[in-house]
């Protein structure tokens, strides 16, 4: 029987991760793991230009969207090993909890402070709050026109009167409690919310309109697509291909190549080329 080798560059790009770590699988299943490893932790890393740490803050987004308790347990391990901070790590739980919900982030918060009190870390963190109850509204909406600029306030006057207080509570609450905190800027929490919105799957509105914010606050069209790229092992080609849809209804390629994809199918037809 043939056996499959694990390249360098996936053992590389594993072990910055989890130094010193064997998967249990890899008696069971060293099949498996040769075949995910290699297209996981070499081709998938090489086709995305995003760096160590950011990547890891996308999959830790991702695994929480997705409820894969167990991966994200061993991804806060992978982020702490990288460099990531305490603070940086609950800032990104905390974020999840207006678009994942808290019923299904509670499990989260005890696993992540289990991992940190095993590390030693002294829990509470520091605050990382910069608003109180009388500024987290204006404050909110300082930041939502700032990602979405002034269309946020042709949304909330197209509210009906009896959905206008979800418009005070995204205001307030989604950006004012959790977009303004400290610990990671703006920009980041706006692809972060864009990670989460694509592991989710379902919430392609919400992903659209989150595209157009990424790409208005310095987000670009390579930086999501790399984005998409680096959590396709761990959200599917369903989601993904879901995904890149929606990118492209927003933002056009610059250059679009001859292939088997949808997208150049359809520009294909529009421009009459078979």
């Amino acid at each position: 029987m043939k056996q499959i080798h694990i390249t360098e560059n996936a053992v590389k790009h594993h072990e910055e991760l989890f130094p010193n770590h064997e998967s249990k699988l890899q008696k069971t299943d060293p099949e498996f793991i040769a075949l995910f490893d290699n297209w996981a932790f070499d081709e998938v890393i090489r086709q995305s230009q995003l760096d160590t740490k950011t990547r890891v803050m996308m999959i830790l987004a991702s695994t929480i969207a997705s409820q894969a308790l167990g991966e994200y347990k061993v991804m806060v391990g992978a982020a702490l090993n990288v460099g990531l901070t305490p603070v940086v790590i609950k800032e990104i739980l905390y974020q999840s909890v207006p678009y994942v919900g808290v019923a299904k982030v509670f499990d989260f918060l005890h696993a992540t402070n289990a991992v940190f009190r095993e590390q030693g870390i002294e829990l509470p963190l520091e605050s990382q709050s910069t608003t109180t109850a009388e500024t987290r509204f204006d404050k909110g909406v300082a930041a939502q026109k700032a990602i979405f600029g002034e269309a946020i306030d042709k949304m909330r006057q197209q509210a009906p009167s009896d959905q206008l207080h979800i418009q005070d509570f995204l205001a307030a609450n989604c950006f004012g409690d959790y977009y303004t905190r400290n610990g990671i800027d703006l920009k980041t929490r706006e692809l972060l919310t864009f990670a989460m919105l694509i592991s989710l799957g379902g919430c392609e509105p919400q992903v659209k309109g989150h595209v157009t914010g990424n790409l208005k606050i310095g987000n670009d069209r390579a930086r999501l697509i790399d984005v998409v790229t680096q959590l396709l092992p761990y959200i599917g080609y369903p989601r993904t291909l879901n995904a890149l849809g929606m990118i492209d209804e927003v933002v056009s390629p610059t250059n679009i190549r001859g292939g088997d994809s949808v997208f150049s199918k359809k520009m294909a037809l529009k421009s009459g080329v078979s």
